[in-house]
């Protein structure tokens, strides 16, 4: 009896819905974060982990840490050739020590005495010869010893004024340009130490850990990402029919379940390419299932989570 009624009102509600605008239909979208994902440079065990998820953490807080050891080692040897390095430098830029400049003064010391008694008995032997008691012999070979006393002066003055410089230009620019060396490898291997543990770049949320300590870690495999403010953004799925209303800095409306009312985001990407192409050979009938991938950014992310799913709607264009 109730039969007709019925059918007549469903009949009336499927002609509504025929007749209803394409843009009261919500498109399909969903919330996704531009995680910042934080990985070792190098392979290593996973010594420690310091946040788990949801932990809230700021701009240069430790993170996770992997074991150090064979780096200590490697900057600790770095450390040791570069004092070495720093000291055989400062070495050459000075002379003696005063020991040795003191030891030279002794000898020069007692080379001017020799010197002063071969010269007395050179004179000496002079007289005798001329008066005729020595003969002409022995005075060539006093004056051969006056010369080696005087050689012998000369030498160790020479020696003394030389100990008293640095070492020659050459030198000490070489010794210089080893102790650069060894410097930047020290800090190299001082930067490979810092390396095995990681802070967080950002404030943010932790997303997710996704490796626990004991485990080996290779090189670039994430152990922690993190979500920061304004890493939320809305992914959704035009159809053809409706691009030219996906205008960047348009704004839409967005709903999901749960979700407050009044959400907005702006739109700031449409992708230039279709993301689904049919199978089948372009027509005019076809162009409606391309659909094309737009991002916007939303006004308030406070409620939304990563991977939820949203209603899209265009809001009326402002005249």
């Amino acid at each position: 009896m109730h039969a007709r009624p019925l059918l007549a009102t469903a009949a009336a509600a499927l002609m509504l819905a025929a007749c209803a605008p394409a843009g009261d239909t919500p498109l399909a979208g969903y919330a996704e974060a531009d995680l910042v994902v934080i990985a070792p440079s190098g392979a290593g065990i996973l010594q420690s982990v310091a946040v788990q998820r949801g932990d809230r953490v700021t701009r240069g807080q430790a993170l996770f840490a992997l074991d150090a050891d064979a780096e200590a080692f490697n900057r600790d040897v770095a450390d040791a050739r570069e004092a070495k390095a720093r000291s055989a430098l400062a070495n050459l830029r000075k002379g003696k020590r005063p020991l040795e400049l003191s030891a030279l003064d002794h000898q020069t010391a007692q080379a001017q005495a020799a010197l002063q008694a071969s010269t007395a008995t050179l004179e000496r032997q002079q007289q005798l010869v001329a008066r005729g008691f020595v003969s002409a012999q022995q005075l060539t070979e006093l004056q051969a010893a006056k010369d080696r006393d005087t050689a012998r002066l000369r030498e160790l003055q020479a020696q003394r004024a030389l100990a008293g410089e640095a070492a020659r230009a050459d030198e000490i620019a070489a010794a210089a340009a080893d102790a650069r060396g060894s410097g930047a490898d020290l800090a190299l291997a001082r930067w490979r130490e810092t390396q095995r543990q990681r802070q967080a770049p950002v404030d943010a949320q932790v997303f997710d850990v996704l490796a626990r300590p004991g485990e080996f870690v290779s090189a670039g495999t994430p152990v922690v990402s993190l979500l920061p403010a304004g890493a939320l953004k809305v992914r959704f799925f035009v159809p053809e029919p409706q691009l030219p209303q996906a205008r960047l800095g348009r704004e839409v409306d967005l709903a999901c379940d749960g979700c407050a009312a009044g959400m907005k985001a702006r739109i700031r990407w449409v992708s230039p390419q279709a993301e689904f192409t049919p199978p089948v050979i372009y027509s005019n009938g076809s162009r409606s299932k391309l659909v094309y991938k737009v991002e916007a950014e939303p006004l308030d992310a406070s409620s939304l989570k990563p991977g939820q799913p949203l209603d899209v709607r265009f809001r009326p264009a402002q005249p």
